[in-house]
Protein backbone atom coordinates (compact mmCIF):
# COMPACT_ATOMS: atom_id res chain seq x y z
CA UNK A 1 0.00 0.00 0.00
CA UNK A 2 1.71 3.21 -1.36
CA UNK A 3 0.78 6.73 0.92
CA UNK A 4 1.36 9.78 -0.19
CA UNK A 5 1.14 13.72 0.55
CA UNK A 6 1.28 16.87 -1.23
CA UNK A 7 0.58 20.31 0.71
CA UNK A 8 1.26 23.87 0.90
CA UNK A 9 2.11 25.73 4.29
CA UNK A 10 3.48 29.06 5.66
CA UNK A 11 7.21 28.28 4.85
CA UNK A 12 6.62 27.37 0.77
CA UNK A 13 3.75 29.79 -0.19
CA UNK A 14 2.77 32.87 0.35
CA UNK A 15 0.08 33.76 2.15
CA UNK A 16 -2.36 35.02 -1.04
CA UNK A 17 -1.38 31.34 -3.14
CA UNK A 18 -2.33 29.63 0.22
CA UNK A 19 -5.79 31.31 -0.08
CA UNK A 20 -6.78 29.85 -3.23
CA UNK A 21 -6.56 26.43 -1.72
CA UNK A 22 -8.24 27.21 1.65
CA UNK A 23 -11.21 25.06 2.27
CA UNK A 24 -13.97 25.96 4.50
CA UNK A 25 -15.70 22.78 6.82
CA UNK A 26 -18.51 22.40 4.49
CA UNK A 27 -16.49 22.04 1.65
CA UNK A 28 -14.74 19.40 2.99
CA UNK A 29 -16.89 16.42 1.54
CA UNK A 30 -17.87 17.94 -1.86
CA UNK A 31 -13.45 18.49 -2.21
CA UNK A 32 -13.03 14.62 -1.03
CA UNK A 33 -15.35 13.23 -3.51
CA UNK A 34 -14.13 15.48 -6.23
CA UNK A 35 -10.52 14.76 -5.86
CA UNK A 36 -11.55 10.46 -5.32
CA UNK A 37 -13.41 10.93 -8.28
CA UNK A 38 -11.00 12.49 -10.05
CA UNK A 39 -7.74 10.08 -9.28
CA UNK A 40 -8.03 6.24 -10.12
CA UNK A 41 -9.06 3.32 -7.71
CA UNK A 42 -10.98 5.98 -5.24
CA UNK A 43 -7.98 6.23 -2.96
CA UNK A 44 -8.04 6.77 0.91
CA UNK A 45 -8.09 10.50 1.38
CA UNK A 46 -8.12 12.55 4.20
CA UNK A 47 -7.33 17.01 3.52
CA UNK A 48 -6.32 19.45 6.35
CA UNK A 49 -6.90 22.95 5.79
CA UNK A 50 -5.70 25.84 8.10
CA UNK A 51 -4.59 29.21 7.96
CA UNK A 52 -0.97 27.83 7.41
CA UNK A 53 -1.44 25.04 5.51
CA UNK A 54 -3.62 22.79 2.98
CA UNK A 55 -2.29 19.27 2.74
CA UNK A 56 -3.98 16.03 1.25
CA UNK A 57 -2.82 12.66 2.29
CA UNK A 58 -3.92 9.94 0.26
CA UNK A 59 -3.32 6.16 0.04
CA UNK A 60 -3.70 3.40 -2.45
CA UNK A 61 -1.98 0.24 -4.12
CA UNK A 62 -0.07 2.89 -6.29
CA UNK A 63 0.87 6.52 -6.02
CA UNK A 64 -0.50 8.95 -7.57
CA UNK A 65 1.08 12.27 -6.93
CA UNK A 66 1.42 13.61 -10.24
CA UNK A 67 -2.67 13.40 -10.86
CA UNK A 68 -3.42 15.03 -6.98
CA UNK A 69 -1.05 18.22 -8.16
CA UNK A 70 -2.37 18.12 -11.26
CA UNK A 71 -6.09 18.31 -9.94
CA UNK A 72 -5.45 20.49 -6.89
CA UNK A 73 -3.66 23.14 -9.32
CA UNK A 74 -6.97 23.36 -10.62
CA UNK A 75 -9.01 23.32 -7.71
CA UNK A 76 -7.31 26.05 -7.17
CA UNK A 77 -7.11 27.75 -10.52
CA UNK A 78 -3.25 27.56 -10.81
CA UNK A 79 -0.91 26.14 -13.25
CA UNK A 80 0.65 22.90 -12.35
CA UNK A 81 4.13 24.63 -12.46
CA UNK A 82 3.10 27.43 -10.10
CA UNK A 83 2.07 25.10 -7.62
CA UNK A 84 4.67 22.96 -7.61
CA UNK A 85 7.22 25.16 -7.22
CA UNK A 86 5.58 26.43 -3.59
CA UNK A 87 4.42 22.64 -2.58
CA UNK A 88 5.74 19.77 -1.22
CA UNK A 89 5.33 16.19 -1.61
CA UNK A 90 6.38 12.91 0.05
CA UNK A 91 5.78 9.29 0.14
CA UNK A 92 5.74 6.65 2.31
CA UNK A 93 7.88 6.59 5.56
CA UNK A 94 8.02 10.76 4.93
CA UNK A 95 4.53 11.10 3.95
CA UNK A 96 4.08 9.44 7.82
CA UNK A 97 6.65 11.62 9.44
CA UNK A 98 5.42 14.78 8.04
CA UNK A 99 2.06 13.96 9.49
CA UNK A 100 3.43 12.90 12.98
CA UNK A 101 5.50 16.23 12.86
CA UNK A 102 2.38 18.22 12.10
CA UNK A 103 0.27 16.54 15.10
CA UNK A 104 3.33 17.53 17.33
CA UNK A 105 3.47 20.99 16.47
CA UNK A 106 6.76 20.31 14.91
CA UNK A 107 5.96 21.99 11.68
CA UNK A 108 3.55 24.67 13.07
CA UNK A 109 4.73 28.66 12.91
CA UNK A 110 4.58 27.96 16.76
CA UNK A 111 6.96 25.31 17.87
CA UNK A 112 4.87 23.11 19.61
CA UNK A 113 1.03 25.07 19.13
CA UNK A 114 -1.73 21.99 20.53
CA UNK A 115 -4.21 23.84 17.65
CA UNK A 116 -3.04 22.10 15.03
CA UNK A 117 -4.10 18.55 16.87
CA UNK A 118 -7.67 19.38 17.32
CA UNK A 119 -7.87 20.80 13.59
CA UNK A 120 -5.88 16.97 12.32
CA UNK A 121 -8.79 15.45 14.33
CA UNK A 122 -11.74 17.52 13.02
CA UNK A 123 -10.05 16.56 9.39
CA UNK A 124 -9.89 13.45 9.94
CA UNK A 125 -13.54 12.83 11.47
CA UNK A 126 -14.58 15.17 8.11
CA UNK A 127 -13.03 11.84 5.90
CA UNK A 128 -14.78 9.69 8.18
CA UNK A 129 -18.36 11.19 7.50
CA UNK A 130 -17.25 11.55 3.59
CA UNK A 131 -16.60 7.93 3.90
CA UNK A 132 -12.95 8.53 2.54
CA UNK A 133 -10.60 7.26 5.25
CA UNK A 134 -9.75 3.80 4.88
CA UNK A 135 -7.78 1.81 7.08
CA UNK A 136 -4.08 2.51 6.46
CA UNK A 137 -4.82 6.48 6.38
CA UNK A 138 -7.24 5.75 9.63
CA UNK A 139 -3.66 4.01 11.17
CA UNK A 140 -1.48 6.65 10.43
CA UNK A 141 -3.08 9.28 11.82
CA UNK A 142 -4.24 7.49 14.57
CA UNK A 143 -1.22 6.72 15.60
CA UNK A 144 -0.11 10.17 14.63
CA UNK A 145 -2.55 11.33 17.74
CA UNK A 146 -0.55 8.91 20.09
CA UNK A 147 2.97 10.19 19.29
CA UNK A 148 1.67 13.96 19.59
CA UNK A 149 0.56 13.04 23.36
CA UNK A 150 3.96 11.47 24.10
CA UNK A 151 5.53 14.37 22.48
CA UNK A 152 3.85 16.99 24.61
CA UNK A 153 3.72 14.88 27.58
CA UNK A 154 7.40 13.42 27.93
CA UNK A 155 9.24 16.78 26.00
CA UNK A 156 9.28 20.78 27.00
CA UNK A 157 8.56 21.00 23.21
CA UNK A 158 5.27 23.32 24.53
CA UNK A 159 6.86 25.04 27.05
CA UNK A 160 6.35 29.07 26.83
CA UNK A 161 4.73 28.73 23.47
CA UNK A 162 3.71 32.15 22.06
CA UNK A 163 0.73 31.50 20.19
CA UNK A 164 -0.67 33.72 17.89
CA UNK A 165 -2.88 35.36 20.05
CA UNK A 166 -0.69 36.03 22.52
CA UNK A 167 1.58 37.44 20.14
CA UNK A 168 -1.38 40.05 19.02
CA UNK A 169 -1.56 41.21 22.76
CA UNK A 170 2.22 41.83 22.10
CA UNK A 171 2.14 44.02 19.70
CA UNK A 172 -0.79 45.63 20.80
CA UNK A 173 0.71 46.42 23.74
CA UNK A 174 3.98 47.79 21.44
CA UNK A 175 0.92 50.01 19.86
CA UNK A 176 -1.07 51.14 22.62
CA UNK A 177 0.45 52.60 26.00
CA UNK A 178 -2.17 51.17 27.97
CA UNK A 179 -4.66 48.56 27.17
CA UNK A 180 -7.07 49.30 29.30
CA UNK A 181 -7.96 52.30 27.34
CA UNK A 182 -8.54 50.59 24.00
CA UNK A 183 -11.79 49.36 22.57
CA UNK A 184 -11.53 45.79 20.58
CA UNK A 185 -13.47 44.34 17.68
CA UNK A 186 -13.28 40.85 17.47
CA UNK A 187 -14.70 39.72 13.70
CA UNK A 188 -15.23 36.14 13.35
CA UNK A 189 -16.81 33.82 16.56
CA UNK A 190 -14.24 30.52 15.29
CA UNK A 191 -11.81 29.09 17.75
CA UNK A 192 -9.00 31.47 16.43
CA UNK A 193 -11.07 34.11 17.59
CA UNK A 194 -12.45 32.24 21.24
CA UNK A 195 -7.76 31.96 21.40
CA UNK A 196 -7.57 35.74 20.52
CA UNK A 197 -10.33 37.33 22.97
CA UNK A 198 -9.21 35.47 25.61
CA UNK A 199 -5.69 37.01 26.14
CA UNK A 200 -7.14 40.29 25.25
CA UNK A 201 -9.56 40.13 28.02
CA UNK A 202 -6.60 39.39 30.74
CA UNK A 203 -5.71 42.84 29.78
CA UNK A 204 -8.92 44.76 30.80
CA UNK A 205 -9.23 46.43 27.14
CA UNK A 206 -12.39 49.29 27.82
CA UNK A 207 -14.41 47.10 25.46
CA UNK A 208 -14.32 44.26 23.22
CA UNK A 209 -17.20 43.82 20.98
CA UNK A 210 -18.16 40.42 18.67
CA UNK A 211 -18.90 41.16 14.98
CA UNK A 212 -20.15 37.53 13.78
CA UNK A 213 -22.47 36.81 10.28
CA UNK A 214 -24.21 34.21 12.99
CA UNK A 215 -25.35 36.42 15.74
CA UNK A 216 -26.59 33.75 18.15
CA UNK A 217 -23.02 32.30 17.67
CA UNK A 218 -21.92 35.64 18.18
CA UNK A 219 -23.41 36.50 21.49
CA UNK A 220 -22.76 33.00 22.59
CA UNK A 221 -19.02 34.13 22.50
CA UNK A 222 -19.60 37.30 23.90
CA UNK A 223 -21.18 35.77 26.55
CA UNK A 224 -17.91 34.43 27.79
CA UNK A 225 -16.50 37.55 28.41
CA UNK A 226 -19.19 40.20 29.07
CA UNK A 227 -18.43 41.66 25.11
CA UNK A 228 -21.33 43.02 23.34
CA UNK A 229 -22.57 41.40 20.21
CA UNK A 230 -23.39 43.17 16.80
CA UNK A 231 -23.85 42.25 12.91
CA UNK A 232 -21.64 42.00 10.45
CA UNK A 233 -23.43 44.62 8.71
CA UNK A 234 -22.94 46.71 10.21
CA UNK A 235 -19.05 46.87 10.30
CA UNK A 236 -18.77 49.59 7.60
CA UNK A 237 -20.98 51.93 9.93
CA UNK A 238 -19.02 51.31 13.53
CA UNK A 239 -15.45 50.53 12.36
CA UNK A 240 -14.19 53.95 13.74
CA UNK A 241 -15.54 52.99 17.39
CA UNK A 242 -12.27 50.63 17.67
CA UNK A 243 -8.87 51.37 18.10
CA UNK A 244 -8.01 47.41 17.78
CA UNK A 245 -9.55 44.54 14.77
CA UNK A 246 -8.62 41.16 14.83
CA UNK A 247 -10.54 39.54 11.96
CA UNK A 248 -10.67 35.48 11.82
CA UNK A 249 -13.61 34.47 9.25
CA UNK A 250 -14.07 31.84 6.76
CA UNK A 251 -15.16 34.55 3.91
CA UNK A 252 -13.88 34.09 0.84
CA UNK A 253 -13.87 37.45 -0.24
CA UNK A 254 -12.82 40.46 1.96
CA UNK A 255 -15.10 41.75 4.75
CA UNK A 256 -12.78 44.91 5.34
CA UNK A 257 -12.10 47.09 2.50
CA UNK A 258 -9.47 49.94 2.07
CA UNK A 259 -12.73 52.57 1.64
CA UNK A 260 -14.02 51.19 4.30
CA UNK A 261 -11.01 51.79 6.54
CA UNK A 262 -10.24 55.44 5.21
CA UNK A 263 -13.70 56.40 6.20
CA UNK A 264 -13.18 54.89 9.74
CA UNK A 265 -9.89 56.42 9.90
CA UNK A 266 -11.70 59.93 8.53
CA UNK A 267 -14.33 59.67 11.63
CA UNK A 268 -11.14 59.10 13.57
CA UNK A 269 -9.24 62.17 12.72
CA UNK A 270 -6.14 59.74 12.08
CA UNK A 271 -6.12 58.27 15.23
CA UNK A 272 -4.50 54.77 14.71
CA UNK A 273 -5.92 51.42 14.18
CA UNK A 274 -4.22 47.91 15.19
CA UNK A 275 -5.77 45.34 13.36
CA UNK A 276 -4.75 41.58 12.58
CA UNK A 277 -5.91 39.40 9.65
CA UNK A 278 -5.02 36.20 11.02
CA UNK A 279 -8.17 34.41 8.28
CA UNK A 280 -7.35 32.78 4.99
CA UNK A 281 -7.96 34.08 2.17
CA UNK A 282 -7.98 37.68 3.64
CA UNK A 283 -10.62 39.51 5.64
CA UNK A 284 -8.68 42.77 5.30
CA UNK A 285 -7.60 44.08 1.79
CA UNK A 286 -4.28 44.08 1.71
CA UNK A 287 -4.25 47.66 0.38
CA UNK A 288 -5.10 48.60 3.84
CA UNK A 289 -1.65 47.77 5.08
CA UNK A 290 -0.67 51.23 2.83
CA UNK A 291 -2.45 53.36 5.14
CA UNK A 292 -0.65 55.63 6.99
CA UNK A 293 -2.14 55.28 10.24
CA UNK A 294 -2.70 51.66 10.27
CA UNK A 295 -0.41 48.77 11.34
CA UNK A 296 -2.06 45.84 9.91
CA UNK A 297 -0.36 42.11 10.43
CA UNK A 298 -1.26 38.92 8.77
CA UNK A 299 -0.61 35.37 9.88
CA UNK A 300 2.92 35.47 7.91
CA UNK A 301 3.96 39.10 10.10
CA UNK A 302 3.45 37.03 13.01
CA UNK A 303 6.14 34.53 12.18
CA UNK A 304 8.93 37.18 13.50
CA UNK A 305 6.93 37.63 17.10
CA UNK A 306 6.36 34.29 17.77
CA UNK A 307 9.87 32.67 16.86
CA UNK A 308 11.09 35.00 19.46
CA UNK A 309 10.33 31.74 22.05
CA UNK A 310 11.66 29.57 20.31
CA UNK A 311 15.46 29.23 21.05
CA UNK A 312 15.19 28.06 24.27
CA UNK A 313 12.81 24.97 23.16
CA UNK A 314 15.52 23.24 20.49
CA UNK A 315 16.69 20.84 23.11
CA UNK A 316 13.32 19.57 23.56
CA UNK A 317 13.31 18.97 19.71
CA UNK A 318 15.77 16.12 19.19
CA UNK A 319 13.90 14.41 21.80
CA UNK A 320 10.55 15.14 20.08
CA UNK A 321 12.13 14.39 16.69
CA UNK A 322 13.29 10.67 18.25
CA UNK A 323 9.43 10.02 19.58
CA UNK A 324 8.54 11.01 16.00
CA UNK A 325 10.91 8.21 14.05
CA UNK A 326 10.01 5.29 16.34
CA UNK A 327 6.39 5.75 15.72
CA UNK A 328 6.90 6.19 12.04
CA UNK A 329 9.26 3.08 12.35
CA UNK A 330 6.31 1.10 13.93
CA UNK A 331 4.13 2.48 10.98
CA UNK A 332 5.38 1.32 8.27
CA UNK A 333 6.06 -2.03 10.20
CA UNK A 334 2.44 -2.29 10.45
CA UNK A 335 1.91 -1.23 6.27
CA UNK A 336 4.62 -4.29 5.61
CA UNK A 337 2.46 -6.48 7.76
CA UNK A 338 -0.51 -5.99 6.17
CA UNK A 339 0.89 -7.12 2.73
CA UNK A 340 1.18 -10.74 4.53
CA UNK A 341 -2.54 -10.85 5.56
CA UNK A 342 -4.12 -12.24 2.31
CA UNK A 343 -1.22 -15.12 2.44
CA UNK A 344 -1.36 -15.88 5.83
CA UNK A 345 -5.68 -15.55 5.35
CA UNK A 346 -4.72 -18.08 2.30
CA UNK A 347 -2.49 -20.45 4.33
CA UNK A 348 -4.94 -20.66 7.33
CA UNK A 349 -8.04 -21.19 4.79
CA UNK A 350 -6.30 -23.96 3.24
CA UNK A 351 -5.15 -25.46 6.23
CA UNK A 352 -8.54 -25.99 7.63
CA UNK A 353 -9.30 -27.57 4.59
CA UNK A 354 -7.38 -29.77 4.71
CA UNK A 355 -8.00 -30.22 8.61
CA UNK A 356 -11.59 -30.86 7.89
CA UNK A 357 -11.36 -33.19 5.11
CA UNK A 358 -9.45 -35.45 7.46
CA UNK A 359 -11.30 -34.69 10.52
CA UNK A 360 -14.46 -36.01 7.79
CA UNK A 361 -12.18 -38.81 7.25
CA UNK A 362 -11.80 -40.25 10.54
CA UNK A 363 -15.91 -39.84 11.65
CA UNK A 364 -16.33 -41.77 9.20
CA UNK A 365 -14.10 -44.74 10.00
CA UNK A 366 -15.06 -44.78 13.71
CA UNK A 367 -18.69 -44.62 13.02
CA UNK A 368 -17.70 -48.12 11.22
CA UNK A 369 -16.30 -49.22 14.10
CA UNK A 370 -12.45 -49.00 13.41
CA UNK A 371 -10.48 -49.51 16.15
CA UNK A 372 -9.53 -45.32 17.93
CA UNK A 373 -5.70 -45.65 18.12
CA UNK A 374 -5.67 -46.27 13.99
CA UNK A 375 -8.09 -43.81 13.28
CA UNK A 376 -5.77 -41.42 14.77
CA UNK A 377 -2.60 -42.40 13.10
CA UNK A 378 -4.34 -41.99 10.18
CA UNK A 379 -5.62 -38.66 10.79
CA UNK A 380 -2.38 -37.40 11.90
CA UNK A 381 -0.56 -39.18 8.78
CA UNK A 382 -3.09 -37.72 6.15
CA UNK A 383 -2.80 -33.99 8.00
CA UNK A 384 1.09 -34.28 7.85
CA UNK A 385 1.48 -35.48 4.20
CA UNK A 386 -1.26 -32.94 2.90
CA UNK A 387 1.23 -30.02 4.52
CA UNK A 388 4.20 -31.41 3.37
CA UNK A 389 3.24 -32.37 -0.27
CA UNK A 390 4.12 -29.23 -1.84
CA UNK A 391 7.40 -29.41 -0.20
CA UNK A 392 8.61 -32.67 -1.35
CA UNK A 393 7.24 -32.07 -4.86
CA UNK A 394 9.39 -29.04 -5.11
CA UNK A 395 12.59 -31.12 -3.50
CA UNK A 396 11.82 -33.80 -6.06
CA UNK A 397 11.36 -31.78 -9.43
CA UNK A 398 12.40 -29.05 -11.27
CA UNK A 399 16.14 -28.18 -12.39
CA UNK A 400 19.12 -27.77 -9.57
CA UNK A 401 18.89 -24.24 -8.81
CA UNK A 402 15.09 -24.62 -7.89
CA UNK A 403 15.96 -27.47 -5.94
CA UNK A 404 18.59 -25.98 -4.18
CA UNK A 405 15.85 -23.03 -3.67
CA UNK A 406 13.03 -25.59 -2.30
CA UNK A 407 15.79 -26.78 0.08
CA UNK A 408 17.12 -24.04 1.63
CA UNK A 409 13.19 -22.92 2.09
CA UNK A 410 12.39 -26.53 3.57
CA UNK A 411 15.17 -26.07 5.99
CA UNK A 412 14.44 -22.66 6.70
CA UNK A 413 10.39 -23.36 7.50
CA UNK A 414 10.44 -27.03 8.98
CA UNK A 415 13.94 -27.98 10.03
CA UNK A 416 15.09 -25.13 12.36
CA UNK A 417 15.47 -25.86 15.52
CA UNK A 418 13.33 -24.32 18.33
CA UNK A 419 15.09 -21.34 20.19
Amino acid sequence: MAVWALGINHTTAPLDLRGRFAFAVDQITPTLHALRSALSRQPEAALISTCNRTEIYCACEQPQLQHTLDWLAHSGGVSPEVLRAHSYTLTDGLAARHAFRVASGLDSMVLGEPQILGQIKDAVRAAEAAGSLGTTLSQMFQRSFAVAKEVRTSTEIGAHSISMAAAAVRLASQLFENLNEVKVLFVGAGEMIDLCATHFAAKNPKSMVIANRTLSRGEELASKFGAEVMCLADLPDRLHEFDAVVSCTASTLPLIGLGSVERALKKRRRRPMFMVDLAVPRDIEIEVKELEDVYLYTVDDLAGVVQTAQANRQAAVAQAEAIVDAGVQSFLHWVDQRSTVPLIQALNAQADAWRNAEMARARKLLLKGEDIDSVLEALSKGITQKMLHGAMAELRAGDSAARERASAAVQHFFLRKER
